[in-house]
């Protein structure tokens, strides 16, 4: 089959690889429809990523047709995290925090590929005639979403009521400002230092759009924050920018460097909230929503093929694409 192969730092490969093929009983293969790049993908692409050691399949936000098994011929979105479904958290219904997880494009091979080997839990239907390119966008967005069931727990007011920054117009974070605008956020920022990507947002219409460095968000102004960029001058941000008592979300996973003030976060009674990836759960949810259009038209994605993505991977590192997701078709 012929697939996309993260070769070394900064390289890319569309190469002949070897077919895919069911590791055990409980999988099935899947024809991929659409994959899409996802932030983590380039940071293994940047060689940022330990745990992604070339040669590697990449790729892990994908929609695809069921080739064999109890649902073959079924259209069906991918849940690409992989877990024991035994352990407390599996069975507590967060199998995001299984200490087993595991992750397509990671330690087994991905979604830049024809084809690829899935556990048979591990797929979504998708409703009848929606676009595959539309139904790969719900695994960034059930990133965003779980992100915003939990900030809306931990906040004091409710969230219709809540001032909202979003860091970061990447498609989580754009999906974060959707699903907040959904929710009734009327005053809601979103912050992109990628004059492309602001006006991807822009035509969103669903929040007052800023360059943070050139206008960075008021001190102490906003009830809840969401780092969608998860570096240390984003965490700074968001310090600097939550009301006392307020919740920042933290989402992004950039760098591991400081940025925290811990004496602002105790005396302030600010409340610092880790999130990671989402739960089945979220993910049949917001495949509903992608489908209904409850977040909107969705028209600011890129689509092109698979052959072509090495390009589109040294255009995103480079700044050169405005579009908050690129959308590969093999």
């Amino acid at each position: 089959m012929q697939a996309l192969v993260y070769t070394a730092n900064e390289e890319m490969e569309f190469r002949e690889e070897a077919d895919a093929t069911p590791l055990d009983a409980g999988e099935t293969l899947v024809e991929i429809e659409a994959v899409g790049i996802c932030g983590s993908d380039m940071h293994a692409y940047l060689g940022h990523d330990p745990r992604r050691v070339p040669p590697l399949i990449l790729g892990h936000e994908a929609a695809g047709r069921v080739l064999d098994g109890p649902l073959s011929g079924k259209r069906v979105v991918l849940n690409p995290l992989i877990t024991c479904g035994h352990c407390d958290h599996c069975l507590n219904g967060q199998q995001n925090l299984c200490a087993e997880r595991d992750l397509i494009g990671m330690y087994r091979p991905g979604a830049f590929a024809q084809r690829i080997s899935m556990p048979h839990r591990n797929l979504i239907e998708i409703p009848e005639g929606m676009d595959a390119a539309l139904a790969a966008l719900t695994e960034p967005a059930a990133t965003a979403i779980h992100a915003v069931n939990l900030a809306e727990r931990a906040l004091a007011r409710p969230i219709s009521e809540a001032r909202a920054l979003v860091i970061g117009g990447g498609s989580v974070g754009l999906f974060a400002a959707l699903t907040l605008a959904h929710r009734g956020v009327t005053r809601l920022t979103l912050a992109d230092t990628n004059l492309l990507r602001r006006k991807s947002a822009e035509k969103t219409g669903v929040a007052e759009i800023i360059n943070p460095i050139d206008h960075p968000a008021a001190d102490s102004s906003f009830d809840l924050v969401i780092d969608a960029v998860g570096g240390k001058a984003s965490r700074q941000a968001s310090v600097a920018s939550v009301v006392p008592g307020g919740v920042i979300m933290h989402i992004g996973l950039m760098d591991n460097n400081d940025g925290l003030d811990i004496r602002r976060i105790t005396l302030q009674e600010i409340t610092f909230i880790g999130t990671y990836t989402y739960t089945p759960v979220d993910l049949r949810n917001t495949l509903r929503h992608l489908h209904s259009g409850a977040l909107g038209k969705l028209d600011w994605i890129d689509e092109r093929p698979l052959a072509e993505g090495a390009k589109a991977f040294k255009q995103l590192n480079s700044g050169d694409c405005g579009a908050p997701k690129v959308i590969l078709r093999p």
